[in-house]
């Protein structure tokens, strides 16, 4: 559970140095190294948040660090080494299946991309750049995006490699294929009993796989032009994302502290993820470059200081009333037949 970092520029003989040691020590609930697979990291990480997920409470897994450490591997994997995605999904809708005799469920989903501050549905790109909106309950809702109906994880497989391939992408100095974006892949799963009761409740699950874009020195990657603008991008957003997690971490402290989710269109999205309804884990990555060691150490901050935000979890239920809109049309009706009258 220890990560312990250790400053490569130190040297043993420097007596000015001696007593300076930047090594420094941080606990994680895991910790793991190169040997660990695919499937440990999501046992450890991910598994444990479905069975929420299928009774109403919102999830949310992101992958941290900066640019090359292995963030989009470990989130989508590849063909014989599939990431969180996949073993997400397929968990998923095995669960629901073992709950098919009691509860009715769909399960729908939405792929987006965050790209220079701009929305772009990665389902359907022709759709061209969508605006955050918050609808009358306060939640944060993305005008125009397309969520896609499936009843098992193949056909969700489908739909995120298509995704994927339209996805922006451009090597780098630092990594040949650097996702120069921020998805999030969000599933809503909503579950009725089919035992047909008058005040019916409706649980509604979301979870939210978010795939963070590496930050990144310019220096590092020498980007110009083009790639150095998408750069400035990618840290503003990833910047606005350290703020809040500082102040989420930093609340119920001494003083207030006021949290900026409207820096920028990533923590807008991600509020309720961070510092609101939902269960979150944060998979951090680091390199073990003595290179990366100034990148290494920011990240390891960051993801020390989130362990201290505490959320509020609630169970999303909704009571559906099967007369309710059989009311509203007799009314509607009445009122029609009175004006005639």
């Amino acid at each position: 559970q220890r990560v312990v970092l250790m400053d490569p520029s130190e040297d043993p003989d420097n007596v000015l140095r001696a007593n300076r040691s930047r090594e420094k020590t941080f606990v994680f609930d895991m910790v793991f190294d190169h040997r660990a697979t695919q499937e440990e990291v999501y046992v450890s990480t991910t598994k444990s948040l479905i069975e929420g997920v299928i009774s109403g409470y919102n999830a949310t897994i992101f992958a941290y660090g900066p640019t090359g450490t292995g963030k989009t591997y470990t989130m989508l994997g590849t063909d014989c080494e599939p990431g969180i995605y996949v073993r997400t999904l397929e968990d998923l809708f095995k669960a629901l299946e073992a709950t098919a005799e009691e509860m009715d469920y769909t399960v729908s989903m939405s792929y987006l991309e965050i790209y220079n501050e701009v929305i772009r549905d990665l389902l359907n790109p022709s759709s061209g750049f969508l605006d955050l909106r918050e609808d009358s309950r306060g939640s944060i809702q993305i005008a125009g995006i397309t969520e896609v109906s499936t009843t098992n994880a193949q056909e969700i497989m489908q739909l995120l490699t298509q995704g994927n391939k339209q996805r922006t992408q451009e090597p780098t100095a630092a990594n040949k294929t650097s996702s120069r974006s921020h998805t999030v892949l969000q599933v809503t799963v909503t579950q009725k009993s089919r035992r047909q009761a008058i005040g019916e409740e409706m649980r509604i699950g979301k979870l939210f796989m978010v795939d963070l874009a590496g930050s990144e020195r310019a220096a590092q990657t020498q980007n110009q032009g083009k790639r150095m603008k998408e750069g400035a991008h990618i840290n503003h957003s990833l910047l606005a994302l350290g703020n809040c997690i500082n102040a989420l971490s930093e609340k119920g402290g001494s003083r207030a502290h006021f949290v900026n989710f409207r820096d920028s269109k990533l923590t807008r999205l991600l509020k309720d993820s961070l510092g609101g309804n939902s269960r979150t884990v944060m998979i951090a990555h680091i390199s073990p470059a003595s290179t990366s060691f100034e990148e290494s150490r920011m990240t390891l901050v960051y993801a020390y200081r989130a362990k201290n935000i505490k959320t509020q979890v609630k169970c999303n239920l909704r009571n559906v009333d099967q007369y309710t809109s059989i009311i509203a049309d007799l009314r509607r009706e009445i009122e029609h037949l009175k004006e005639r009258v």
